[in-house]
């Protein structure tokens, strides 16, 4: 039997009386312009919540968010972004761990108007994590459908991951990495997602630059490095893992 639970607001949450010149610090979602009391409390709650974010008080704006999160005002689905730093132990600190990747999977099959941005999201923090092998299998799995595949920096990111993981063992001493040639077929792989990204937006730099030094490849292997590159993706794929089985597509 479903329970038709509202939470009652904690009476802390304001001080002044009800009138009509309120002032907030933050914009609430959903604002009306002559609020009742229990929306005035929303509002004090969801200015605390974002103020300890910003101050890096994670614990009261936990608090602050349980309250919120059970308030049929609130669209907590649509303050994904927020759940992420809830999760993390620092706000200002861009850092990934595997709640964070939970909840980010979560919410791609419950925020559909979201997804692509969502799994943009989630490949970045498999990168950060160090889960490149991880971050290529999701791309992989989600881009031959639509709306992925018409997204041009989830081909982007697609391209340079394996880029990444055709290049020699980092653990290869100069004599091992001259003889080690790149995986040809995660170049070929790279190849496709890059003009694939480069069809659908002709002004893109990096799609075009990285298919330029695929074809430096194909002159001299050993010559071309990608450790070294300023982009701020390649920088995070740094340390790549073994390669782990993928996950298998749904018919449906």
């Amino acid at each position: 039997m479903a329970l038709n639970f509202e939470p009652e607001l904690p009476t802390f949450v304001f001080e002044r009386t009800y009138t009509n010149d309120h002032q907030f610090l933050f914009a609430f979602p959903n604002e009306k312009k002559m609020p009742n009391a229990r929306q005035i409390q929303l509002r004090r709650l969801y200015d605390i919540m974002n103020l300890s974010v910003q101050r890096n008080d994670l614990p009261r704006a936990r608090r602050a968010w349980s309250i919120l999160a059970r308030c049929k005002e609130i669209n907590w689905k649509a303050m994904w972004r927020l759940g992420i730093t809830l999760l993390g132990n620092d706000a200002r600190v861009m850092e990934s761990n595997p709640r964070k990747i939970d909840y980010l999977r979560t919410m791609l099959l419950q925020l559909p108007e979201e997804r692509e941005r969502i799994l943009a999201e989630l490949v970045q923090h498999y990168i950060l994590a160090g889960k490149y092998r991880d971050a290529l299998d999701e791309l992989e799995f989600y881009l031959p459908s639509f709306p992925y595949r018409d997204n041009p920096v989830l081909h982007v990111y697609a391209g340079l991951l394996c880029i990444f993981v055709a290049q020699p063992p980092e653990s290869a001493g100069v004599n091992e990495v001259e003889e080690t040639a790149f995986d040809s077929n995660s170049l070929s792989r790279a190849q496709i997602f890059l003009e694939h990204a480069k069809a659908l937006d002709p002004h893109n730099i990096v799609a075009s630059e990285f298919l330029h030094k695929l074809h430096s490849i194909s002159q001299g292997p050993a010559s071309i490095s990608f450790a070294s590159h300023d982009s701020e993706d390649e920088t995070h794929t740094k340390g790549c893992q073994p390669s782990q089985p993928k996950r298998k597509r749904s018919n449906s």
